[in-house]
């Protein structure tokens, strides 16, 4: 059995989740917890195999906050996301805060499971409402100057020479990284690679890619 932990602050999304997961013979709900302290202990107390984690907990950041933290403490355990966000951004900084998957609840009760399922396997797993959104590449208003410096901010060449090549200060270039970032939900360079590969930025950049 996959001992689960279920991190929400609604008793009742708890309850019904147990549910869900007791019919599958596979899932154990060990524990629950209803902010990211408790959870926390928790998983510091017992062994954990994957938490189901609300994204929006007791505060606005409550959700990304375990992520983070329970990816630094405790690296093993699986970190699944259920939240009624679908925006790409919202997805995408939960990625990058430590999170494996990502379901809606609009499709938690049919998707849920399979999710998790995938997870536990070493994917990387987003509800079907959802991947495509974040997956499929989409016009965020990159200009051809964007590409450019997306393209060397994404290979090994150091900011000076990077700058150098597109003919702007190093100074220009970090503007440039920032702008690229924000447009993008990134909030760091590997982010930025990921979102890149995701969103089919790369075969762009290196059409052999």
């Amino acid at each position: 059995m996959i001992r689960t932990l279920l991190v929400d602050d609604h008793a009742i999304v708890r309850e019904g989740f147990k549910r869900l997961f007791h019919n599958t013979g596979r899932y154990e709900v060990v524990a629950e917890a209803s902010d990211a302290s408790q959870a926390l202990e928790i998983v510091r107390l017992r062994p954990i195999d994957v938490a189901v984690i609300d994204l929006s907990l007791a505060t606005a950041d409550g959700g990304l906050l375990l992520l983070r933290m329970m990816g630094k403490k405790l690296p093993d355990v699986r970190r699944v996301v259920v939240s009624m966000h679908s925006d790409p951004g919202v997805v995408l900084r939960a990625l990058d805060e430590g999170a494996h998957g990502y379901v809606t609840k609009t499709a938690a009760i049919a998707e849920l499971v399979s999710v998790i399922d995938r997870v536990m396997r070493g994917d990387v797993a987003l509800s079907s409402d959802i991947s495509q959104a974040v997956e499929r590449p989409k016009d965020f208003g990159l200009t051809p100057r964007e590409l450019e410096t997306l393209r060397g901010l994404l290979s090994e060449l150091p900011p000076k020479a990077i700058a150098a090549d597109l003919g702007i200060s190093v100074k220009t270039l970090y503007r440039h990284r920032t702008s690229l970032m924000v447009k993008l939900g990134a909030r760091t360079l590997p982010a930025l690679a990921r979102v890149a590969r995701e969103r089919g930025y790369l075969g762009m950049l290196h059409p052999e890619l």
